[in-house]
């Protein structure tokens, strides 16, 4: 289904949770959130009639996310029910990571077809600064675990913050060397608890290739712009939603953990699917891809939505 602005929109972000197992500074407090009852999240039959009803309306792809998705109970049955849709063509999950070394092969065979993995730096005890919590090592392993389950094209995502982890682009440039691994560089957005943070923090994506200019254009994919080192099995890929924002050619709709379509990630406008079924259900979300805005107003002013991002959906 095309939305009011031409965009062909074909990609869902389900959040299956809020909850997550770490407290990364940019994303949420030390305390983190407080815990809703069982009832006000959406069950897993209602992720499996959400996703089928979105497969009606013309999506493609989903991807599961959360919070951190892996905290999530039920959360292969959620996969498992969602890869059995007629016309899903991708089902794909975004984790921190430190789950993964148990729960990389039951995603697999659940049918989970890619996973983008957060990782913010290579540093132990900076790891462990950021995230208030975490081990390197677990991702590290979840990592290791994804492949040997059987994930290719694994992509490592990590939020550029300027002061933090700016001094370690090359380190993370490296890892695509000998992996086929595509390193993504994010650019930091100001929401949450990071919307008054200093200016040097937020590090436009373009740093990157201005400082490692041996960095070779590839064809875009997404909403990414790739690189590729000289003779890297991997890539790195560049997502500016500041600097070089990509409204125009957005083709996403979110769905929150409560269960409420948004037509942008910083956006107000909520439209409330819970309690919907069949035909409802699909006319709410074909009004809420009319209603997608045209574009975010973040180089204005801070996101306008009142959620944190681990309420949204990442």
């Amino acid at each position: 289904m095309r939305d009011t602005f031409g965009r062909q929109v074909d990609h869902l972000r389900l959040s299956v949770t809020d909850l997550c197992d770490l407290r990364c500074r940019y994303c949420m407090g030390e305390d983190g959130v407080p815990k809703r009852r069982h009832e006000d999240i959406l069950s897993v039959e209602e992720c499996v009639e959400i996703g089928r009803a979105a497969v009606a309306c013309g999506v493609k792809k989903i991807r599961l996310t959360g919070g951190e998705p892996l905290v999530r109970r039920g959360i292969l049955d959620i996969a498992r029910g969602l890869k059995a849709l007629p016309g899903l063509a991708e089902l794909c999950l975004t984790t921190n990571g430190t789950a993964l070394a148990a729960m990389a092969g039951p995603l697999r065979a659940a049918g989970v077809d890619r996973l983008n993995i957060s990782l913010d730096t290579l540093r132990p005890e900076r790891y462990r600064a950021m995230t208030r919590r975490g081990e390197l090592a677990d991702v590290l392993a979840g990592i290791e675990a994804a492949e040997r389950a059987g994930f290719a094209h694994i992509k490592l995502n990590a939020v550029l913050i300027g002061g933090f982890n700016d001094d370690e682009i090359g380190d993370f440039l490296a890892l695509t060397r000998d992996r086929p691994w595509q390193v993504r560089f994010i650019e930091l957005m100001p929401m949450g608890p990071c919307a008054g943070w200093e200016k040097d923090r937020f590090l436009p994506c373009d740093t990157v290739p201005e400082r490692y200019p041996q960095l070779e254009p590839l064809p875009g994919e997404g909403v990414a712009r790739l690189y590729r080192l000289p003779g890297a099995a991997g890539t790195v890929g560049l997502i500016s939603p500041l600097s070089h924002a990509f409204c125009d050619g957005c083709r996403r709709i979110r769905v929150t953990a409560d269960g409420r379509l948004k037509g942008c990630l910083h956006s107000r406008e909520e439209v409330p699917l819970r309690g919907l079924r069949g035909p409802a259900l699909e006319a709410a979300i074909r009004r809420g891809i009319a209603a997608k805005p045209q574009r975010h107003h973040l180089t204005e002013r801070p996101s306008d939505t009142p959620r944190d991002m681990n309420e949204i959906g990442g």
